[in-house]
């Protein structure tokens, strides 16, 4: 069986969070497991782990992975958005630790049917939570062009975003574009040759910045994080990796707003963030991967890791 997520940087997870026995700590993208089951061996005797994604494969390989910890494991299906709500719901006021590990999973990108990866022939899908409505292929689809080119340009920071648009509205006037190979072909046709890179797929980008506006990936990120640190104790900590700029954009400018630095823009005569300090930051700048591991592990390469402290 493919793995669904080899953990990253997890000897550096621990030394954030700092797992002890009895703590209660939550997972807000569990995945596989391989974060939770790390952290729920140092949590023993007494803990508590609650983890939760909204992939129903994810959570189905959790509970096997983490079968011989099943009375000391809770696992939701939802999205961190709701995590306040959850933690509510489980009667949970408070937690001591809390991981996000954001991006896609290796399952994900591999399962050629949930249309994730411009490698593999698919449906235009890119659903994490598959019971949801909105998919990539209505998005293509229905868009205007303006539209098409501010997603791409925000969600995937495409240079060529608006010719792409172009080049997509073009033909789904023909007929409507269906699968990953009909995406990846509009887009080839977009990029002018000279414009390509050997070291990133011209697609990337752009398959990147669908799957985020699909996924709803980081307006649930902020809303996530502040409920996140509205849960810790004094002391409690959160760790977040994420897998590029604009995620970790949102972590280092959420840390900052709730550490009490301003993070207005400069133009504004007067403070509107309400900047109180609630964290101490732990991470002065994002930890990365190790040589060794990104050899063993080529997926973590992007990963970087930022904690915090609540104090």
């Amino acid at each position: 069986m493919r793995e669904f997520h080899k953990p990253v940087m997890v000897a550096e997870v621990l030394s954030s969070l700092q797992p002890q026995s009895g703590q209660t700590f939550i997972d807000c993208t569990v995945g596989g497991g391989g974060h939770a089951l790390e952290i729920v061996k140092r949590i023993l005797p007494g803990g508590r782990l609650v983890g939760i994604d909204r992939d129903e494969e994810a959570l189905r390989a959790a509970a096997r992975y983490l079968g011989p910890y099943s009375e000391n494991v809770i696992l939701e299906k939802g999205n961190f958005v709701d995590l306040e709500a959850i933690a509510a719901g489980l009667g949970l006021q408070a937690a001591d630790g809390v991981l996000f590990d954001l991006g896609v999973s290796s399952r994900q990108l591999e399962s050629a049917e949930r249309g994730f990866s411009f490698r593999y022939e698919a449906p235009l899908d890119m659903r994490m939570d598959t019971a949801q409505t909105v998919t990539a292929r209505e998005l293509v689809n229905s868009l205007s062009e303006r539209r098409l080119a501010e997603l791409m340009w925000k969600f995937g920071e495409e240079r060529w975003a608006k010719r792409i648009a172009k080049f997509i509205v073009e033909r789904r006037a023909r007929r409507p574009v269906e699968t990953t190979s009909e995406l990846v072909e509009v887009i080839l046709a977009a990029i002018p040759a000279g414009a390509r890179t050997e070291t990133i797929h011209p697609a990337t980008r752009t398959f990147q910045a669908f799957r985020i506006a699909v996924n709803r990936e980081l307006e649930s990120l902020q809303a996530g994080l502040d409920a996140a640190i509205h849960l810790l104790p004094r002391s409690g900590r959160v760790c977040v990796i994420s897998y590029h700029s604009l995620e970790d954009r949102i972590v280092k400018q959420t840390f900052a707003r709730q550490a009490g630095r301003c993070v207005c823009p400069s133009a504004l005569p007067v403070c509107a963030c309400g900047a109180e300090r609630r964290i101490r930051i732990l991470t002065k700048r994002p930890v990365v991967p190790s040589e060794d591991e990104i050899r063993v592990n080529p997926r973590a390469r992007s990963a970087r890791l930022r904690a915090a402290e609540k104090i």
